[in-house]
Parts: structure tokens; sequence; C-alpha cells
């Protein structure tokens, strides 16, 4: 491939990186210059099928690709009805997602469409800050136009402290009541020791965390995956892209050289990416934010294209992981935390700078930042993050984007 495509005029790295970022080969888009990837049976659902998995000991079988509800989901009901057809039976949302605006559209869609509520697994969840867990709840439910959903999270737990025996109580007076089928949490933070800790619970069944190619190979997440696999406890993935924070250091080569590998391979790095996720069997679902056609369709694409990636593919991820890892957050909140003597959510606040820079979405950078817990927003930029980066084994330059976060989301 030359410096540039083909009669359009602009750059390599432009364009690998919008097709990356798209999916477009996936979708079976020509693009001039570049060979076209196999095309993918998506728009034809008798064609392929979505592939299924059990979700650990609920039994449950679900979609091994989750549409992530954390976008506009009102003004996109064309969208949820294609992910219907096109198999994405599991639909995650919660409260904080544009303050129950996110559940709204998912309750209108099956307002409008009487009988579609039986064919999703439907998640929502509520953070444990914020008051009366069966009151917000009750709400949640009335925009969902729902009576259950099929799973609840404790949305976004820091350790498994946040588990109380009230949790737990709370989920068998709803369990009892019908209003939830089955229990378990979210993390974003730490999350190898709240799935070691949630082993331990016989009264959590699923979990949604973290996990992407940067962290398989982690030998303490690897213990604590086993550890609720031997429990029973279904795991769902999210944040698979593995994005970081800060603005990329190392975008030029490392990013066009994985992007072009799998070009090459017939999808793009973003589908390579899912891929290594679902190469663990006990990943049942990946939950992924699809705002827009094109990139469900590229995600629909790899769910249903079951090409295994070879020994040299994971290894080209495994180094791009290595080139890349100073510009990721690899979600040790207790470390940075207790660095700054918990004053602030440092790991949280690095999750928002993600959703800013990674994800292109400042406008759930900043809500995300705003529903953050605590009075630490003024002394944000000031505080002393020295030891937080002796101590952070990615090497962030924490102080700096922590500066950044008090003024990108402030």
């Amino acid at each position: 491939m030359s410096s540039k495509t083909k009669n359009t005029g602009f750059s390599r790295r432009a364009f690998v990186k919008t097709v990356g970022l798209a999916g477009l080969a996936a979708a079976g888009v020509g693009v001039p210059g570049v060979l076209a990837a196999p095309e993918k049976p998506v728009g034809d659902p008798k064609a392929a099928t979505m592939p299924r998995r059990k979700l650990g000991k609920t039994g449950q079988e679900v979609s091994i690709l989750n549409l992530g509800g954390m976008f506009d989901t009102i003004n996109n009901q064309l969208l949820l009805k294609q992910a219907l057809k096109w198999g994405v039976t599991f639909w995650d949302t919660a409260e904080s997602y544009g303050n129950g605006l996110s559940e709204e559209g998912f309750g209108r869609f099956f307002a409008r469409n009487p009988g579609t509520r039986q064919q999703v697994f439907l998640v929502t969840k509520l953070v444990p800050q914020g008051g009366d867990f069966t009151k917000r709840f009750t709400k949640c439910l009335e925009r969902l136009k729902t009576d259950y959903v099929d799973l609840f999270y404790v949305h976004a737990i820091t350790g498994i402290g946040d588990m109380t025996p009230a949790m737990r109580d709370w989920a068998a007076e709803m369990k009892k009541a019908g209003k939830i089928k089955w229990f378990g949490f979210s993390t974003h933070t730490n999350m190898a020791d709240c799935l070691l800790g949630a082993a331990k619970l016989d009264w959590i069944d699923a979990i949604m965390l973290t996990y992407n190619f940067r962290l398989v190979n982690d030998p303490r997440m690897q213990q604590a995956v086993d550890a609720c696999v031997k429990s029973g406890i279904g795991l769902v993935a999210m944040k698979t892209m593995g994005g970081g924070p800060g603005m990329p250091k190392t975008e030029s080569q490392a990013e066009l050289k994985i992007a072009e590998r799998f070009l090459e391979r017939g999808f793009t790095d973003k589908q390579a990416k899912l891929k290594v996720v679902w190469e663990n069997p006990h990943m049942a679902s990946i939950c992924s934010q699809m705002p827009n056609l094109t990139i469900l369709s590229a995600n629909v694409a790899a769910a249903r294209d079951l090409t295994k990636l070879g020994r040299e593919d994971l290894h080209h991820l495994q180094q791009y992981a290595q080139d890349t890892c100073a510009d990721y957050c690899a979600g040790c909140g207790s470390l940075c935390g207790e660095a700054v003597a918990g004053v602030a959510p440092v790991n949280e606040v690095m999750r928002c700078l993600m959703y800013h820079r990674d994800y292109g979405e400042p406008e759930l950078a900043r809500e995300t930042f705003a529903s953050l817990p605590g009075d630490f927003r003024r002394r944000l930029a000031h505080l002393d993050y020295s030891t937080a980066e002796r101590l952070c084994p990615q090497g962030l330059p924490i102080g700096r984007l922590m500066r950044q976060a008090a003024d990108l989301l402030a």
C-alpha cells in the first residue's frame, strides 16, 4: 500500500484509523485502493446466526455480543430493531446512562414493538450511592416498560466490600418478587480483587468486568477468572478495545502496523480485539457500545465469523499491548487511590478521560465525571500525584492526566 490511498488524497494513517474505527471492511464497504475483506452475511439473518453461550450457573444462553446502552437509544429505535434482527438479544443499560434516558429508549422500543421484550435478555444497573435501591429500581422498571429485568448489576463497584449483606438481602427480596432473575455487579476498578472476592460468595450470579487483549495474559486476572468459573459465576466482558485516558504517544507506527496486519486477514483491528476476548470460552458475552449501524454491523460480522485468531495474530496483539502500555490505565485503582489517601478516585477519572478521548464521547465523559461521588473536583488539579506515578505499573503521567481532566471535564 502506498503512503496515500489511491484517488483519495488523504494519508494512509488517516485511512487506516478511519477504517479501524468504523469497521468498514467488515461491513463489506468497498474502499478505493484497498483489497475488500470477504463479505460477511450481516444483512441476511437466514445466512448466519449469532452464537450464544451459557451465562455461568444461570444456565441462560445469551448472545455473545451485548448491546451496551450508553448512547441515545430514544432517537436510535431503528438501531435497536436491527440489533434484534441480527441476533443481538442481550441488552445492557443503567440508571446513570443519560440520567435514565437510555432506559427510556429501551422502554419505548418494547412499548412500540409488542413481543420484543420476551426476546431480549435485559440488564440494568444502579450505583451503590444515591439512596433507596427499591425506589430507584422501581423507576428503572417504569422507564423500561417492563415488570422485571433478567439480570441486575450493582454498578461500578471498586471493591468486593461494596457487595454488602444488605445487597444480598435486597437481591433475594427482588428475586422472590419476580422483579429480577439474576444478580451481580459490574466493575472497572480492581477487577481481579473483585472477582476473587465474588468467587467466595454464593449469591453472585454474574459479573461484568473490564477485560481485553491487554489483560487476558495477566496472571492475577487469569486466576480471578478461573475462580469465578469454578464458582459458576457468569462473566461478561466490557471495555474490550483497551483504550486509554491519554492522547496516544505511540499512535503512529504501532497503530498502523496492527491495523494493516488485520486488514490483510480480512477484518479490522477492532474486530480482532473482540475475537481475542471470545477466544476465552468462559466469557459469555461482550458488552459493546454500538451507537450506529456501521459499528453494529462490524461487530455482528465479527461475532458471526468463526475464523480463529492464529498464534501469530495473538503475538501481534500482545506486542501492540506492550508497545502502547503507557497509554492505558489497567484499572488497579487501589494503588493510586491509596497514594492520594483516597482524596480522589483517580481510576474513575481515568475512565472519564477514556470516554472523552478514546470513545470520542465528551458529553458522556462529563456526565460520568459529574456523577462520581465525593468533593474532589476543585482539588483534582492540585493534588500531589508523585507517589501514585511511582507505583503505577503502566507508567502513566497521572498528575498531568488529572490536570487535563480538571480542564476537560469540570
